[in-house]
């Protein structure tokens, strides 16, 4: 490790679990990269993912945003494909963009959104889309006969959380420059939506852990008793 990657984690207390306000000041505190970090937020749930009655899965639209600068592709025809490009798509099609991805390997876009019925054709790009966290699901409202409303959300800052196979989600919950105020809004609304997720299956404590971080900087550990 770096030398201002040890000189923050001096300022974190080891094994102590902090309050939400203090550990977002800690991380604002102890990112030290030339660039604005992200902040992620990493939970750790009492579920098991393998189970499909265990699963945890959604998405929000940041009061804050991300902070980052979304590149939207909608897959849609007619009144639907005009629509998304007045709502600030960044491209639109049906099988010429399915044959680009398909033939060039073409990936410059963040969020992949998709009107129902063009899903019989993007349902060919499970392999190459499915690995990379790009497939439109309707769960994440990335399937949707409204792809207006969609692109207009992923530009706010919609985020989708997820587990991963260790039955933890990782998610962006803003940038550095937000300060602690804003990142804490942000924090408040996705720990509330994935609380809201729990499965009714769901048995003990459902937030285990509970840590944020910059991209750079150390972790820093949030008391998940106080967290609902």
């Amino acid at each position: 490790m770096g030398k201002k990657y040890n000189d923050s984690l001096k300022l974190i207390e080891k094994g102590n679990l902090y309050d939400t306000n203090e550990a977002l000041d800690l991380v604002c505190k102890t990112a030290k990269a030339k660039f604005d970090e992200t902040v992620e937020l990493h939970l750790k749930l009492g579920v098991d993912g393998r189970h499909a009655d265990q699963q945890v899965r959604g998405a929000i639209v940041l009061p804050n945003g991300t902070g980052k600068s979304v590149r939207v592709l909608v897959f849609a025809k007619d009144a639907q494909a005009d629509a998304a490009r007045e709502a600030g798509a960044d491209y639109v099609g049906d099988m010429d963009l399915v044959e680009k991805i398909q033939k060039e390997n073409w990936f410059d876009f963040d969020v992949v959104i998709a009107t129902p019925d063009m899903m019989r054709f993007v349902g060919r790009l499970g392999r190459l889309l499915g690995p990379k966290g790009l497939m439109p699901s309707p769960k994440s409202g990335t399937v949707t006969p409204d792809a207006a409303k969609a692109v207009r959300d992923a530009k706010a800052g919609k985020v989708e959380y997820r587990l991963d196979k260790t039955n933890i989600i990782h998610c962006p919950i803003g940038k550095v420059s937000f300060g602690t105020e804003k990142l804490q809004e942000n924090f408040d609304a996705l720990v509330g939506a994935v609380i809201k997720a729990k499965p009714a299956a769901a048995r003990g404590q459902y937030i285990r852990t509970c840590t944020v971080a910059s991209t750079m900087g150390p972790g820093v550990r949030v008391n998940p008793a106080k967290l609902g």
